[in-house]
């Protein structure tokens, strides 16, 4: 066998070089990254701010908790439900929030129509 070979993957920085995504966790950068729980930067790639994903997901644990009911593992099948609760509970969270928004849109659009009503009164009084 040749040793004299190159190799094609690149060498592994050291532990005190190792590059974050979102820069060193000391650092703030005008912004915090706790977010309240104690996680820090736990949600890399949004995925669970997606309603769509979060339902998905919830599907999937349910329906994985009923193979592993059929399948007479009753452990793992409330391990399944514990997932799907919790993807349930981040569901109906992202469902209030859009809700609130698309609240506060309307009461603003509306506001801002009053707005534009009350502005076309006092110029044509004038």
């Amino acid at each position: 066998m040749n040793n004299n070979r190159r190799r094609n993957f690149r060498s592994r920085q050291s532990k005190n070089n190792f590059r974050r995504r979102n820069g060193p966790i000391g650092s703030n950068n005008g912004s915090s990254n706790f977010n309240g729980n104690g996680n820090i930067n736990f949600n890399r790639n949004g995925s669970s701010n997606n309603i769509h994903s979060v339902e998905k997901a919830m599907q999937k644990y349910q329906q994985l908790a009923k193979d592993a009911q059929s399948n007479g593992d009753p452990v793992l099948s409330q391990n399944y439900l514990q997932h799907a609760d919790h993807y349930l509970r981040r569901y109906t969270e992202l469902n209030e929030k859009r809700d609130n928004s698309l609240e506060k849109s309307k009461i603003s659009e509306k506001e801002s129509s009053d707005d534009n009503k009350s502005e076309d009164t006092t110029q044509t009084s004038t």
